[in-house]
C-alpha cells in the first residue's frame, strides 16, 4: 500500500506521495461488448438511457429470466455454491469480499434438506453518499434481483429473504413490491416451492418466502449487523463480531447478507458458468484476487454525462470520464475524485489513471473500491469545504454506540469548520489528522467500521490537498525562552 505520511503540520512541511504520472496516450479496450446486469435496461456504453422502462414479468420469462433459476435446480446446491466460488463473484456492496466463500461460512447440517429456519438479508440500503446504481436494477429489472435471492436460496438452503430498502426509496419500494407480488402468483415464490414446485436435483421441493422491510432512512443500516437489528424491530446499532451473521444473525439464526448487484449476478454465472464470467473483468497487477466480472459505476459530480455505466471491472477512471461521460464539465481539468463513496477517501490530482478494481486501495491509498460510483471534482473545487461537508455527514449519521465515533466525529467536524472559516492555526491540522487516526474498526476502537470512512475521507483529503489547508490557517508559534546559570530569570 502506498502509505502517505504528514510530518508535524506546525512546520508547515507539504506531504510526501508517490507520484504517478499522467499516461494520455493510454488506451484501454474493453473485454465485455455486450451488457450483462443491463441487458434489459438500456445502458451506457451499450444503449441509451432514455429508452429504459420497467421490465415486469411475462417480459423478463420472455427474454431468458429464471432461465438460471432453473438451471440451479438442476443442480445440487453444493455445486451452486461451488460455481459462484469457482466464478471468484466478489461482493459489490463495498468491501468486495468473495461470495461463495462468504456462503460456505453457513453451519452444515445433519440433514441438508432440513437445515432448520435461515435467513437470506438483501442490503438495499444504499445509503452511501453518491451511490446509487442498485437504485437503478430496483428500478427497472426487479425480477433479476428476485431470481438471484431465489439461487442464493436453494444453494444455501435457506427459506426466508427479507429485502432491506433504503427509507428515501419510494417509488424503487413500490416497484419492487409489485414485483415480489408477480413473483408470487406466477409461483417463483410462495408455499408450493420455486417455480411452482419445480422437481430439484436433490428431489425435494424447496420453498423460499420473501419479502420486503423499509428502513427508516438511517446510514448506519448499512452496515450488515445494524441492519439484522433494524429488521428485528430494534435500534440499529451495529453488534459486536463475533457471532459473525452467518453463525448468529437474524433472530438469532444462520443469515447470509448480500448487495442487490451481487446478487443480480447469479443467474448469469449459473447459466453461463464460471469460465464465462471470468473472461469480463481483469486480474490483479500486484499479484491479488482477480476483479472479475463487470461492475455498474454510478458517475456523478463535474462530468458532462452523470449518470449508472456497466464497465469492466479495471477501467481506468480517465478513459471514463472522458471517453464515456462526455469529459470534465466546461472544459475544466480534474482535481480530485471519491473512487466509491466518501466512506473510501480520495483519489488526488496525479490519481487520475487509476484502474477501478479492488486493488484500487492498495496501489492509491484509499481505503477501497467501495461501490465503484465515483464523484468527479473539477479544478475550482474547494477541497476544504469538501472534507467539511463529509465530516458534517458523519458526525450527523453516527449512531452514537462508540465513543471515540460519537464525539470524534463531531470534533472533526468543528476542526474542519475553523479551517474552512480561517479561525484555525497550524496545530489544529495535527489535531484534526491525531483524531481521525484514532477512530475506526481498524484501530480498534470502534464496532464497526463508520469511523473509519470518516477516518480515511479526512486523512487523505488533508494529504493529497495539504497546500490548500495549510493556506486557510494561521502559523502556530511556540515561545521560545533561554536562561544562562541556575538562577536567570525567564
Amino acid at each position: 500500500m502506498y502509505l502517505l505520511w504528514v510530518l508535524r503540520a506546525d512546520l508547515a512541511c507539504p506531504v510526501q506521495r508517490p507520484t504517478i504520472p499522467y499516461n494520455r496516450d493510454m488506451t484501454w479496450t474493453p473485454k465485455t461488448d455486450f451488457p450483462v446486469l443491463t441487458a434489459r435496461i438500456p445502458t451506457p456504453p451499450f444503449g441509451e438511457m432514455k429508452d429504459r422502462k420497467t421490465v415486469w414479468y411475462d417480459q423478463y420469462a420472455k427474454s431468458g429470466g429464471y432461465d438460471g433459476l432453473r438451471k440451479a435446480l438442476s443442480m445440487k446446491p453444493a455445486d451452486v455454491v461451488d460455481t459462484v466460488k469457482t466464478a471468484e463473484l466478489r461482493g459489490r456492496g463495498g468491501a468486495g469480499f468473495p461470495t461463495g466463500l462468504k456462503w460456505t461460512f453457513l453451519p452444515k447440517s445433519e440433514d441438508p434438506n432440513n437445515p432448520g429456519v435461515r435467513y437470506l438479508a438483501i442490503n438495499a440500503d444504499e445509503s452511501e453518499p453518491g451511490t446509487f446504481k442498485d437504485r437503478l436494477l430496483m428500478d427497472f429489472d426487479p425480477h433479476l434481483m428476485l431470481e438471484g435471492i431465489a439461487i442464493c436460496c436453494y444453494a444455501c438452503r435457506l427459506s426466508k429473504a427479507y429485502i432491506y430498502i433504503r427509507g428515501e426509496y419510494h417509488h424503487q419500494a413500490m416497484v419492487v413490491e409489485k414485483a415480489i407480488k408477480e413473483a408470487y402468483d406466477k409461483g417463483v415464490f410462495g408455499g408450493k416451492g420455486l417455480l411452482n414446485g419445480a422437481s430439484t436435483a436433490t428431489g425435494e421441493v424447496w420453498k423460499v418466502e420473501c419479502h420486503l422491510h423499509r428502513g427508516a432512512g438511517a446510514y448506519i443500516c448499512g452496515e450488515e449487523t445494524a441492519l439484522l437489528e433494524s429488521l428485528e424491530g430494534k435500534r440499529g446499532w451495529p453488534r459486536n463480531k463475533p457471532p459473525f451473521p452467518a453463525i448468529k444473525g437474524l433472530f438469532g439464526k444462520p443469515t447470509i447478507i448480500n448487495n442487490v448487484e451481487t446478487l443480480a449476478h447469479l443467474p448469469s454465472i449459473v447459466s453461463n458458468g464460471s469460465a464465462w464470467f471470468h473472461k469480463q473483468g481483469t486480474e490483479s497487477k500486484i499479484g491479488g484476487p482477480p476483479s472479475f466480472g463487470t461492475k455498474l459505476m454510478g458517475v456523478s459530480g463535474h462530468v458532462n454525462k452523470p449518470g449508472v455505466y456497466e464497465f469492466d471491472l479495471g477501467i481506468p477512471l480517465r478513459v471514463m470520464v472522458e471517453k464515456y461521460c462526455g469529459g470534465m464539465r466546461n472544459g475544466k481539468k480534474y482535481k480530485g475524485a471519491i473512487a466509491g463513496g466518501i466512506s473510501t477517501g480520495i483519489l488526488g490530482p496525479d490519481q487520475f489513471d487509476a484502474e477501478m478494481d479492488f486493488d484500487i486501495g492498495r496501489k492509491y491509498n484509499v481505503l477501497g473500491l467501495g461501490t465503484a460510483c465515483p464523484t468527479i471534482f473539477d479544478e475550482d473545487t474547494d477541497m476544504v469545504a469538501v472534507a467539511r461537508n463529509i465530516a458534517r455527514f458523519f458526525k450527523h449519521e453516527s449512531c452514537g454506540q462508540c465513543t471515540p465515533c460519537r464525539e470524534g466525529s463531531g470534533w472533526l467536524y468543528q476542526l474542519l469548520s475553523r479551517i474552512e472559516a480561517g479561525d484555525a492555526r497550524t496545530k489544529d491540522l495535527d489535531l484534526t489528522l491525531e483524531i481521525a487516526t484514532s477512530m475506526g474498526a481498524m484501530p480498534g476502537t470502534t464496532i464497526c467500521g463508520l469511523a473509519d470512512g470518516n477516518n480515511w475521507a479526512t486523512r487523505t483529503i488533508m494529504n493529497k490537498y495539504w497546500d490548500e489547508f495549510v493556506a486557510r490557517v494561521r502559523p502556530t508559534y511556540v515561545p521560545v525562552t533561554m536562561s544562562v546559570g541556575a538562577g536567570a530569570r525567564v
